[in-house]
């Protein structure tokens, strides 16, 4: 009885090659999880900065209109205007009278600057040279 030897060299190689990416894969499954949470998480406190302004300005409304809130003096348009701020957005509320005691809203806006955090410092300067 003559038994055939057993070459594992390339089906060792094969296993080898899928174990190598199916850990590749599992580590890039990883840190894109981690990065779409961080994301996530981002979005989810713009969101609650975004509505927890517009929440105030929700209540200056409605304390306008139920009187217990004290109306500012408009301007020379008759025009009613208030900036607030809250988690770095600005709401720009601008309210005209509406003739029977309440306030119509002419302008509700939102807004956010946007302030630069780190320099690009290779970014070309459009210039060719020293010469210009």
């Amino acid at each position: 009885m003559n038994k055939a030897p057993i070459r594992l060299g390339p089906m060792a190689l094969l296993l080898t090659v899928i174990s190598i990416c199916l850990t590749i894969l599992a580590i890039l499954a990883f840190t894109t999880a981690r990065a779409d949470l961080r994301l996530a998480q981002k979005y989810a406190d713009t969101v609650r900065a975004r509505y927890a302004i517009e929440e105030d300005g929700q209540a200056y409304l409605a304390g306008l209109n139920a009187g217990r809130e004290a109306a500012p003096e408009p301007d020379e348009d008759g025009v009613l205007r208030t900036d607030m701020e809250r988690g770095g957005y600005m709401l720009h509320i601008a309210l005209a009278d509406d003739g029977r005691g309440g306030w119509d809203v002419i302008s509700w806006r939102q807004e956010k600057t946007w302030e630069q955090k780190e320099t690009i410092d290779n970014l070309w300067s459009g210039s060719f040279g020293k010469g210009g």
